[in-house]
């Protein structure tokens, strides 16, 4: 039986790192060996990405709860440890949002949070 080349499966490889390495500056989108290089490097700070973004609303929602408290006359620590004592379960990015919609909301649960 004869040998088949393996041009075919080459090329198909080549041509989906060239596609994935689309619109990047100069020959990192033209040449094989640099867009190979580029698209691993660039699919490891897409992870590392993924990672920081859940850190970084955490820490957006941390930081609008605690501007909400101290307009109320507390701090972020206080209240949230008044809240776990007092049984309210409520994660930081629902109290945030009734922080920013809805200030009212936000009074009644500091003045249960310091009961």
């Amino acid at each position: 039986m004869a040998r088949i080349s393996g041009a075919l499966v080459t090329r198909k490889r080549r041509k989906k790192i060239l596609k994935r390495a689309k619109g990047y500056w100069g020959a990192k989108s033209k040449h094989f060996k640099m867009a190979k290089q580029a698209v691993m490097k660039s699919g490891n700070y897409a992870f590392i990405g993924r990672k920081q973004r859940k850190r970084d609303f955490r820490r957006l929602w941390i930081t609008r709860i605690s501007a909400a408290c101290r307009s109320n006359g507390t701090t972020y620590s206080i209240f949230m440890n008044g809240l776990k004592k007092a049984g309210i379960i409520l994660n930081r990015k629902a109290i945030s949002e009734i922080a920013i919609a809805d200030e009212g909301a936000f009074e009644n649960l500091v003045k249960k949070a310091l009961v």
